[in-house]
């Protein structure tokens, strides 16, 4: 999580000074407040995030303890395949995480009938993946979003205009729930090969094998390039 200090300075001549830093990880926030509050001529400090949510000390600090038992440092793969003989679609989802010091991963999969193209099914593989963050409880964090459709992740990011009304239904949606959670989204389109844990998931919701298990890693399985 990272965030601004906003510091109001009291001058020797009782005067007001609002002074603000650079975007800093919380941790290193919070270490230069304590320096700050060493001076005795501090009157107010707010630690704001990307989100521009305003925390004062003893809130950043609570955050930073409940985080840290709580899904953190995340990155989510996502994917979608249709098949144009059905009308079906199958989207696929991988998250790996920390939590309580320990690795994770997370993998499932869906099969959806309503949709009406591959690039609607990368959408709602996105907004599955966004669900699954919500009912994990992540909230007022980075959150690294790769997928292999570069259509999805630059209309997200703003790199490429929508103009399609199905998608922009998405988009929406999409925007709207990552506000509301505070998560800040990092988006790096990939390779299909970078992708095929995803994208073998997409795939086996086609073929009718829905999955859905969450495992510990061990050490070696901690890079989720692997």
């Amino acid at each position: 999580m990272d965030v601004i200090i906003q510091w109001t300075y009291i001058t020797p001549k009782k005067q007001e000074i609002i002074l603000t830093s650079e975007l800093l990880e919380a941790e290193k926030a919070l270490w230069m407040a304590e320096d700050f509050e060493k001076t005795g001529r501090v009157k107010d400090l707010v630690f704001i995030d990307r989100q521009n949510t305003s925390w004062t000390k003893k809130e950043l600090v609570k955050l930073l303890q409940e985080v840290e038992s709580e899904p953190h440092d995340i990155i989510a793969y996502f994917d979608g395949g249709f098949d144009n003989e059905t009308s079906e679609a199958g989207i696929g989802a991988v998250i790996y995480y920390h939590q309580n010091h320990q690795p994770y991963r997370f993998r499932m999969n869906r099969r959806l009938y309503e949709l009406k193209s591959n690039n609607e099914a990368e959408y709602a593989a996105f907004w599955s993946v966004v669900q699954t963050l919500e009912e994990m409880g992540v909230h007022h964090l980075p959150v690294v979003f790769r997928g292999d459709s570069h259509v999805v992740l630059n209309q997200l990011s703003g790199a490429w205009p929508c103009f399609e009304k199905d998608y922009s239904a998405w988009l929406d949606r999409i925007e709207a729930k990552l506000k509301e959670l505070g998560i800040h989204p990092i988006y790096e389109p990939i390779s299909r090969k970078q992708n095929k844990e995803a994208d073998q998931l997409a795939r086996q919701a086609l073929e009718g094998k829905i999955i859905e298990s969450t495992i510990e890693l061990t050490k070696k399985g901690t890079n989720a390039d692997e």
